[in-house]
């Protein structure tokens, strides 16, 4: 076994992974498993730099992984950043910082990359269970962008399109720095015409209608499952693997959309770092699902975190 550590830096929110690794299967056996809400993304798609206090609260995270990391004797160390870092044209402030703390460089990937990171991470214990038709398409519903795979065993096509729930939550949905509370219906339409363009682009590339299982990742999609679950706190095994319908999916939109900064901040599984974003997300879900004609998603804990994992336990054969 090959000890691995994995970091993904996204548009909200850093998440590491530490794992035990075997080289010959790619099975992982998890230590240590953790996210902070950063909000690296601050700001990017008006200004196209990172913010000076976005930029301390990533390095404050990743002090704090750094130690984590050296407490578990890691062996291998990959660290992923992905939409926000890649549109940034201070990216380079961003490189040095997290070299001088964690000692390696971060590798601002494609979007393409970063959906064959998520599809490999969504999919690999899937394989096989007869209640899941394939080809899967695996939807990964970050901060900044929205990635699209569809495959079976592997990758047939891929696409990233710059939708996020805190891309269109600050496109749309802000006024002079302050999320509106609640948002306007015309507001949401704004989002959703985004979002509906965005989905005309990644049909182009993938064929979306053709996939059988609809598997959702991160964490927009995991929180309205804990809502659909009736979750007092926020539980990683009951909802992984959870399947929503889409009836579920559109109600809990529905409620999320119309819902007050408090009302959203009352709900029981409600991480603090999501409550003014996670209506954005869960309306690209279901757009998503009404487009493709999903009739469920399954819900996977399991995702780019993963795949960047499993990459470092093949690169240790």
């Amino acid at each position: 076994m090959t000890r691995v550590a994995a970091i993904d830096c996204g548009t909200n929110s850093i998440r590491l992974l530490v794992a035990d690794a075997d080289p010959a299967t790619g099975r992982l056996v998890d230590l240590d498993r953790r996210m902070t809400i950063v909000r690296l993304g601050q700001g990017v798609d008006r200004t196209g730099r990172l913010a000076p206090e976005a930029l301390e609260r990533t390095f404050a995270a990743c002090r704090e992984y750094a130690a984590v990391i050296a407490e578990h004797g890691v062996e291998r160390l990959r660290f992923v950043a992905t939409s926000a870092s890649r549109d940034a044209e201070n990216r380079d402030d961003f490189v040095r910082g997290v070299r001088d703390i964690l000692g390696v460089d971060p590798e601002v990937i494609s979007g393409d990359q970063e959906a064959e990171f998520s599809f490999a991470g969504a999919t690999k214990e899937l394989a096989g269970r007869a209640d899941l038709a394939t080809p899967y398409l695996v939807v990964d519903i970050g901060g900044g962008s929205t990635e699209f795979v569809v495959g079976a065993d592997s990758v047939r096509a891929a696409r990233s399109v710059d939708v996020g729930c805190v891309r269109m939550t600050e496109r749309h949905l802000v006024h002079d720095g302050v999320v509106a509370d609640p948002p306007s219906p015309e507001q949401f339409d704004a989002v959703r015409a985004d979002i509906e363009a965005a989905l005309d682009l990644a049909e182009r590339t993938v064929p979306l209608k053709e996939a059988r299982t609809l598997v959702g990742l991160a964490g927009s999609v995991t929180t309205v499952a804990a809502i659909a679950l009736g979750l007092d706190e926020y539980d990683s095994a009951a909802i992984h693997h959870a399947r929503l319908s889409q009836e579920q999916v559109r109600a809990i939109t529905h409620r999320l959309t119309r819902a007050t900064h408090a009302e959203r901040a009352a709900i029981p599984a409600m991480h603090p770092g999501r409550v003014d974003v996670i209506a954005s997300g869960a309306l690209v879900l279901l757009s998503i699902m009404e487009r493709t004609g999903a009739e469920e998603v399954v819900v996977s804990e399991h995702d780019i975190l993963d795949g960047i994992a499993h990459s470092c336990a093949a690169e240790a054969r």
